[in-house]
């Protein structure tokens, strides 16, 4: 199976934002769920 290099082009920026947006969520929600640990203890 061979894949178009045009829709790799097109996917390749859309997949880099996706992951840096991921990135920076999922890092934001780790410091919510740690501050919220330490405000329980």
């Amino acid at each position: 199976m061979d894949l178009d290099m045009r829709v790799a082009i097109v996917l390749a920026p859309v997949a880099i934002a996706a992951g840096w947006a991921l990135f920076n969520i999922g890092a934001a929600a780790l410091r919510q769920v740690q501050n919220f640990l330490n405000r329980e203890a």
